[in-house]
């Protein structure tokens, strides 16, 4: 009876556990990728800057997320208050997300701190969020739990696209409903966050702080994590292809609406339309290159999905059209998941089993680390381009400054530019992956474990 009451209450907080997954999968489909992006470029700032401005938030939020992540882990590891302060920052990121409902035309400095704040809310929700796996899955069901926390999070995104597009559908050019679906997902994010917060309970103890304070901690353990990884060779070669490719993964996905929007002139409804096929084909795409990677290897199946995602990219260059765009699109989110999905798993591979928490943590700061350039390149690129070729047609006596049409299409060409940097992360992450030797790193891995059992090698 005691066993049945607790598989019942483990599942109860698995299930918690997957619907905060569900509820914060809505910030990264509205927020990020569907709506907000658009609106304060082309609604709040309304000029080519405004992808700069973009690029810029992204940049500062990234940032800051990849000082203090280091020192909210410890404070996850040492403390038994990881609800409380998942309970802090998802209030965090449900007050500003619902707070950019007062930005309109022309608040370009508020639009760009209340996302900096949601932002950093979100992200570091993540750490704490993360953290409780632990807590709700036993060590042999971390793997199927987690796989399935991100199926369902993916499922809470597209559920929040359709409410949303329904509400944009019913009121056609409607500003004032438009961002009201901001206030929306605040909500939603908050009701499917709160059974996360009072179901979970805190089994794993705190570990010993032995008399340290926390920051003291966060860089000591900083230091141990970058000590354990560095003489395995292979890891090592991988991480700094990864902190090149990804920084094109992150700038193609915070960039995909407002692309859509200055190339393609999609409108609001086929943005949202377009992330929920992007959404779907990014399930697809987790499975596929899941089986590929079992059949001709992780590391070859992550130059396949990084191939795909290259000409996806390359070609969203010559392209005219929604139609081909929603095409690429879906290409790119299939391609997406694999890069994302195989590169998560080639750390299970070149990590020795006593060691995986070690390397997962140098993962998870390389992946912080690596997000932070490639949207700032993205968008002051684009800005760049459209700004210095304006200047130069209307230097030339070519058209006059205030051209609405020549502003159009300098910011047209700026934005198919512009998409050459992601392009050139990806290819350059791709060209050094291509020196990563997988079974030398395995090897690598097996043989530490060995020595580290004591057992002959």
């Amino acid at each position: 009876m005691s066993d049945d009451h607790s598989l019942k209450q483990k599942r109860r907080e698995q299930w918690a556990w997957y619907l905060y997954d569900f509820g914060n999968s809505a910030y990264a489909a509205v927020v990020l990728l569907a709506v907000y992006s658009v609106y304060f470029k082309q609604g709040v700032v309304a000029g080519p800057e405004g992808s700069a401005l973009w690029g810029l938030s992204l940049t500062i939020a990234m940032l800051v997320v990849a000082i203090i992540a280091p020192f909210l882990g410890t404070l996850a590891d040492y403390s038994q208050k990881k609800k409380s302060f998942l309970f802090v920052m998802t209030s965090m990121a449900v007050l500003f997300t619902s707070l950019l409902f007062f930005v309109q035309k022309g608040d370009i400095i508020l639009g760009m701190v209340l996302f900096i704040l949601a932002e950093i809310g979100y992200r570091s929700g993540q750490v704490f969020y993360n953290s409780l796996l632990v807590d709700v899955a036993d060590p042999d069901e971390l793997g199927r739990v987690s796989g399935n926390g991100w199926a369902i999070g993916s499922l809470g995104g597209i559920l929040c696209l359709l409410v949303v597009l329904a509400m944009i559908q019913l009121n056609p050019g409607n500003n004032v409903v438009l961002r009201l679906t901001l206030v929306f997902t605040a909500i939603y994010f908050l009701v499917f966050a709160l059974p996360a917060l009072f179901i979970i309970k805190e089994k794993k103890p705190p570990e010993e702080s032995q008399g340290s304070n926390y920051l003291k901690i966060a860089v000591d353990r900083l230091k141990i994590t970058i000590k354990s990884v560095r003489n395995f060779k292979e890891f090592i070669k991988f991480m700094v292809a990864l902190l090149i490719y990804n920084d094109g993964i992150i700038a193609a996905l915070d960039f995909a609406a407002i692309v859509g929007a200055v190339l393609f002139g999609i409108t609001d409804t086929q943005l949202i339309i377009f992330v929920i096929i992007v959404q779907v084909t990014n399930v697809i795409g987790s499975y596929v290159y899941a089986v590929i990677g079992e059949r001709v290897g992780y590391k070859n199946s992550l130059v396949q999905s990084l191939l795909l995602m290259i000409a996806a990219i390359g070609a969203m260059m010559f392209i005219n059209g929604p139609i081909p765009f929603f095409i690429i699109g879906a290409a790119a989110g299939f391609a997406m998941a694999g890069v994302q999905s195989i590169s998560r798993t080639l750390v299970s591979i070149f990590a020795p089993k006593s060691k995986t928490a070690e390397f997962y943590g140098f993962f998870a700061l390389a992946g912080r680390t690596s997000s932070i350039i490639g949207p700032g390149v993205m968008g002051f690129a684009a800005s760049g381009i459209s700004a210095w070729l304006m200047t130069t047609l209307v230097n030339a006596g070519l058209v006059t400054a205030g051209s609405e049409t020549a502003i159009t299409v300098t910011e047209q060409i700026g934005h198919r530019f512009a998409i050459i940097s992601i392009v050139i992360f990806l290819l350059v992450g791709l060209m050094l992956l291509l020196f990563v030797n997988e079974k030398e790193g395995k090897l690598a891995a097996e043989l530490a474990e060995a020595e580290l059992n004591g057992e002959q090698v």
